[in-house]
C-alpha cells in the first residue's frame, strides 16, 4: 500500500508541476517575445503619457493594444496584475517531486555505487547544496563587474555550467546528476523572479505611491534576470524529460552530452529571441543543431563484429531469459516482489519470453548503458551484460 500511496503522489506532484511549468514558460516566453515586439507608438497622446512601446495583436477573435511605459504611468492603476506565482509554485512542486523520487530512495535513483560509493544523507546533502550554491554564484556574479558585460558573462556562465555538469556525473547516478544540474538551473531562474525582478517591480510602484521618480536601474536588472531565464529554459526542459532517454545519461561521457544538448537548448533559443526582433543570424540555431547532431553520431552503438558461437538461438534466448528473470523482473513484472514498486515501471513488464522478445530493444540499451538494473541492486554482471548484447546483435530470436 505505501508503493501505490507513492505512485499516487508522484502522479499528482509531477501533473501539478507540469501544469505549473507551462503557466510559467508560457508567461515568460509571451512577455519576452511582446518586449521584442513593442514599435514606437504612434499617437503623440500615447508618448506623453511615458508609452515607450506598443503593439496591436488579434487572438481568440478580439484585438489587443499592450503597451510598455518607460518606467511607469502617471498613475497606477488598478489591479495591477503580477506575474509571480507560476514560478514560485514550479518551484515547490519541482522542489516537493525531487524529494519524492530522488531522496526518498535515493539508494535508487539518486547513488550509483559504481560511480561514488556515499550514503543518502551526504548524497542528499550534495543535491540540495548544488541547488543552493548554484543560485549564489549566479547571483554573485551578476552583481559583480562581470554582470556589466553580457557576453562575458555568458561566456563564464557556461563554463561554470559544464563544470557543474561534470562534478555533478562525477557524484550521482547519470539520472540523478542530470536532474539536480535541471534544478540548479530552476531554482537559479526562479530565484530571479523572488530576489530580483518582483522585488524590483515592488519598488517601481512603490516609488510611485510614494511620489518619487522610480529609478529605471531595477528595471534594467530584471530584464537582465528575465532574458537570463529564457535562456535556461530549453536545458531545464531537456532535464525534465532527459530520464526517458538513457542512451544519455547512461553514456560514460553523460556530463559532456548533458552540456552539449544544454548548448544546444540555449543557442537555439537565442536565435529565436534574436528572430523576434526581426535582425536574426541563422548562426546560433546551426550552432544549436550542429551539437545536436555531433552527440547523436558520438553516441551511436557501435556495431559488434562477427562472433563464432556453438549456442543455438534458443539455447542463447534461454540464457537471455534466464538473466533477465533474476535480475529484472523483480520491478518488471506484472506483480513486482522489489520493495517500493506498486507495478512495472513505465508499464515495462519482462516476467515472460514473449514480453522479453517484444522488449528485445529497451532491455538491450537500457542493460549496455548500465543504467538498469536500477542501481545494480541485483547485481547484474559484465559477462551478463555482454551476454544480452550479443543476443540483440544476432537479432534477438527466441529460437
Amino acid at each position: 500500500m505505501e508503493a501505490y500511496i507513492l505512485d499516487w503522489l508522484n502522479l499528482l506532484v509531477r501533473w501539478f508541476h507540469m501544469i505549473t511549468g507551462i503557466a510559467w514558460i508560457g508567461a515568460s516566453f509571451y512577455f519576452v517575445w511582446l518586449d521584442d515586439h513593442l514599435l514606437a507608438p504612434k499617437d503623440k497622446s500615447a508618448v506623453d503619457k511615458g508609452v515607450s512601446g506598443e503593439l496591436w495583436a488579434v487572438h481568440g477573435g478580439g484585438f489587443y493594444n499592450a503597451q510598455k511605459y518607460r518606467v511607469a504611468p502617471a498613475t497606477l492603476p488598478e489591479p495591477l496584475h503580477w506575474f509571480k506565482w507560476e514560478a514560485y509554485t514550479t518551484f515547490i512542486s519541482g522542489f516537493f517531486l525531487l524529494c519524492l523520487m530522488y531522496y526518498v530512495s535515493a539508494g535508487v535513483y539518486l547513488i550509483d555505487r559504481n560511480v561514488a560509493d556515499i550514503g543518502s544523507v551526504a548524497a542528499i546533502a550534495i543535491g540540495v547544496g548544488t541547488l543552493a550554491g548554484g543560485w549564489i554564484v549566479y547571483d554573485l556574479l551578476c552583481k559583480s563587474p562581470l554582470g556589466k558585460n553580457d557576453a562575458v558573462l555568458g561566456v563564464v556562465l557556461f563554463l561554470l555550467t559544464v563544470a557543474a555538469a561534470w562534478g555533478l556525473c562525477q557524484i550521482f547516478s547519470g539520472r540523478g546528476a542530470y536532474i539536480h544540474f535541471g534544478g540548479m538551473l530552476g531554482t537559479i531562474m526562479v530565484a530571479n523572479v523572488f530576489f530580483v525582478i518582483i522585488p524590483g517591480q515592488k519598488e517601481l510602484v512603490r516609488a510611485k505611491l510614494e511620489g518619487r521618480e522610480p529609478d529605471p536601474v531595477h528595471g534594467l536588472r530584471g530584464k537582465q534576470r528575465s532574458v537570463h531565464n529564457t535562456y535556461f529554459t530549453l536545458p531545464v526542459l531537456f532535464t525534465m524529460i532527459s530520464s526517458h532517454y538513457a542512451m544519455t545519461y547512461g553514456h560514460p561521457r553523460n556530463w559532456l552530452i548533458l552540456a552539449a544538448i544544454s548548448f544546444a537548448g540555449a543557442a537555439i533559443r537565442v536565435y529565436f529571441v534574436a528572430r523576434h526582433k526581426g535582425h536574426a543570424s541563422p548562426l546560433p540555431a546551426v550552432a544549436g543543431v550542429a551539437a545536436l547532431a555531433i552527440v547523436a553520431f558520438a553516441i551511436a552503438p557501435a556495431s559488434r563484429g562477427n562472433v563464432s558461437k556453438t549456442a543455438t538461438p534458443a539455447e542463447e534466448f534461454n540464457k537471455v531469459s534466464m538473466i533477465v528473470q533474476s535480475r529484472c523482473a523483480a520491478c518488471h513484472a506484472q506483480s513486482p516482489t522489489q520493495p517500493g514498486f506498486a507495478a512495472a515501471p513505465k508499464g515495462v513488464m519482462l516476467d515472460t519470453p514473449d514480453r522479453i522478445a517484444a522488449q528485445a530493444m529497451q532491455i538491450n540499451q537500457q542493460v549496455s548503458s548500465r543504467v538498469m538494473p536500477l542501481a545494480n541492486l541485483t547485481g547484474m554482471t559484465d559477462a551478463e551484460r555482454e551476454t544480452v548484447a550479443q543476443w540483440f546483435a544476432d537479432g534477438a530470436k527466441m529460437k
